[in-house]
């Protein structure tokens, strides 16, 4: 045990320096430390500085890919090598819901789907504030709960859904324990973690898919323009990367966002970004409450409600990508870690 708390002690004092003076670990020792947080072999207090000194520094390129693999061997894996379908899988995060807007994640999930692509939806279930019943972030895992689309409890039953053409939500504490536990200290420290980054990563398939990403402040998107350009991210397929939408990956429907297209190790621009508002602002649900935004979903896959433009033109996009992923030659498979369900 004391040898264990002088191991972590070397990384809290590297990295928890402050912005300034700070040191980044290499790939092998960010590596060890990553993968001692998710099998829990870490104090609580010590957790915590790791954690707050990462927040204040900010992850490296060589760290965040050291936690990233270590997160991938803690994946539960979806395999899906016999699967018929039609177009490779997307990938869709969905971690900070609406707090203003309404939450539009699962009307792109439903219309991707409804154009034969396989979709999965990813992230955790409602988050509620101190005041009782007070709602802070409308998820998306109660979008699709109002509207009768019951989370996958493992793989099976993604595989079924997805089997028969609807779109799949998989609660993170289902696609990655470990990794789920980091994540709830939130609650506790007050403060995101590495944790929140790692989740919107994530690639749970057997073979290659489109993995749908968003960054909000500027240092994240450049460091995740370098961390997708990595081979060892060509190996688990494509990349759309965006500014969120209140974190969401959904496109928003006020303001054209620039998509960049990460594809073997290289970037393209998919959708050119335009600044100001859009000229026609969408007639968009009365109010971001779960059971309202439902039903506003639900009316515009049945055609009754127009599709706001960005979210047709994102749809559009997503679908010529996998076309042309479909043509290029693929991987069998994936490799994975050994938590397959």
């Amino acid at each position: 045990m004391e040898g264990d708390a002088l191991r972590y002690a070397s990384f809290i004092r590297d990295i928890g320096r402050g912005r300034e003076n700070a040191s980044s670990l290499d790939a092998a020792r960010a590596r060890t430390m990553w993968s001692g947080i998710l099998r829990g072999e870490i104090t609580d207090l010590e957790l915590g500085a790791i954690l707050i000194a990462l927040r204040v520094k900010g992850e490296s390129l060589d760290e965040l890919k050291a936690f990233f693999a270590v997160s991938q061997e803690h994946n539960f894996v979806i395999d899906t090598r016999d699967c018929a379908f039609r177009f490779p899988p997307v990938v869709i995060p969905s971690y900070n819901g609406a707090r203003n807007m309404p939450n539009l994640t699962a009307l792109l999930a439903l219309l991707l789907a409804r154009r034969g692509v396989p979709v999965l939806v990813h992230g955790k279930v409602g988050e509620r504030d101190v005041a009782p019943g007070a709602l802070l972030r409308v998820t998306t895992s109660e979008i699709f709960g109002a509207m009768g689309l019951a989370a996958a409890r493992d793989a099976s039953e993604a595989i079924a859904q997805l089997d028969r053409g609807e779109p799949v939500f998989v609660p993170i504490e289902v696609v990655n324990p470990a990794l789920a536990k980091v994540l709830v200290l939130r609650r506790m420290l007050g403060l995101r973690n590495s944790a929140h980054t790692l989740v919107k990563l994530l690639q749970p398939f057997s073979i290659p898919v489109l993995r749908l990403a968003s960054y909000t402040h500027p240092e994240y998107h450049r460091l995740l323009g370098k961390f997708f350009c990595d081979s060892t991210q060509s190996e688990l397929g494509d990349v759309l990367l965006s500014r969120g939408t209140e974190g969401e990956v959904v496109a928003n429907t006020r303001r054209v966002a620039e998509v960049e297209w990460y594809r073997e190790g290289r970037s393209s621009t998919l959708i050119a970004g335009q600044s100001g508002v859009v000229t026609e602002l969408p007639i968009l649900p009365e109010s971001r409450e779960a059971a309202t935004t439902a039903r506003w979903i639900q009316a515009v896959v049945s055609g009754e409600r127009p599709t706001p433009e960005a979210i047709s033109e994102q749809v559009e996009a997503i679908v010529r990508v996998l076309s042309e992923m479909n043509d290029r030659p693929r991987l069998a498979s994936v490799q994975q870690g050994a938590l397959s369900l």
